[in-house]
C-alpha cells in the first residue's frame, strides 16, 4: 500500500510540472521566446527573446497609469451580458487565448478590426502580418488614438499591455520585435477583435454618456 501511494504521488507531481510548463510555454510564446513550431511540438527548446515595447515618438499610442479614466464605463452585469464568456474572459478579465485557436490569427482578408467590447476601430489588415506566434499581429493601430498602453506586472515579469481607448478593455501586448517600418508587434487576442470586410457594415461604437 505504501508503494502505490508513493507511486500516485509522483505521478501527481509529474502531471502539476507538466502543466505549469504548459502554462509558461504560453506565456513565452505571447512574448516572441519560442516560436511557433515548438509549441507545436512542445520540444521546449528556446528561440530569441522578445522585449516589451519602449515606448514614444509622437506618432505612439498614450501610456497611461493604473487609475486613468477612461470614458467608457459599465457595469460588470453590463459588460457579461454584452460580450460572449470568452470576449469578457479576454476584455474585461486581461485572459489569454490559447495560440492558433483564434478566428483571426490566420485571416488574411483585407479589412478593419474593431473592438469586441465597444465597436470601436483598432487594426487594419494593411498592418496586419504573420508573426508565427498564433495571433493576430499588427505593425501599428489604425490610430495612435486607437489605443493605450499601460504596465503589466503580472507573472513576475513587466509588459506592455494593450487596451481599447475608450473603455480600457484589455487586447493583448505590444513588443519590439515586429518587422519595418515601425519594429513593433501589437500580439493580440483574437477573441477581443471584430473583422469586418472591406465594404462591410462596421458594428455599432459604444458612445460615452
Amino acid at each position: 500500500m505504501k508503494i502505490q501511494r508513493r507511486s500516485f504521488a509522483a505521478q501527481l507531481v509529474g502531471v502539476l510540472a507538466i502543466a505549469a510548463l504548459l502554462v509558461l510555454a504560453v506565456v513565452f510564446v505571447r512574448m516572441g521566446t519560442v516560436t511557433a513550431e515548438t509549441v507545436r511540438s512542445a520540444s521546449g527548446q528556446a528561440a530569441a527573446s522578445g522585449q516589451p515595447a519602449a515606448l514614444g515618438g509622437a506618432d505612439s499610442p498614450q501610456r497611461v497609469g493604473p487609475h486613468f479614466v477612461f470614458p467608457i464605463r459599465l457595469t460588470d452585469a453590463q459588460w457579461r451580458a454584452r460580450l460572449t464568456r470568452e470576449q469578457y474572459y479576454i476584455l474585461r478579465e486581461r485572459g489569454t487565448e490559447a495560440p492558433f485557436t483564434g478566428k483571426y490569427w490566420n485571416n488574411h482578408a483585407d479589412g478593419t478590426y474593431y473592438s469586441a467590447a465597444t465597436g470601436q476601430p483598432l487594426f487594419s489588415s494593411k498592418d496586419k502580418f504573420d508573426s508565427g506566434t498564433g495571433w493576430p499581429s499588427f505593425t501599428r493601430p489604425i490610430s495612435p488614438d486607437a489605443v493605450k498602453l499601460r504596465i503589466d506586472d503580472s507573472l513576475g515579469m513587466e509588459r506592455t499591455e494593450v487596451v481599447d481607448s475608450l473603455s480600457g478593455s484589455h487586447l493583448g501586448h505590444l513588443f519590439d520585435d515586429g518587422p519595418p517600418p515601425t519594429g513593433k508587434r501589437y500580439c493580440i487576442d483574437s477573441a477581443a477583435l471584430i473583422f469586418v470586410p472591406t465594404g462591410g457594415r462596421p458594428p455599432r461604437e459604444l458612445s460615452p454618456r
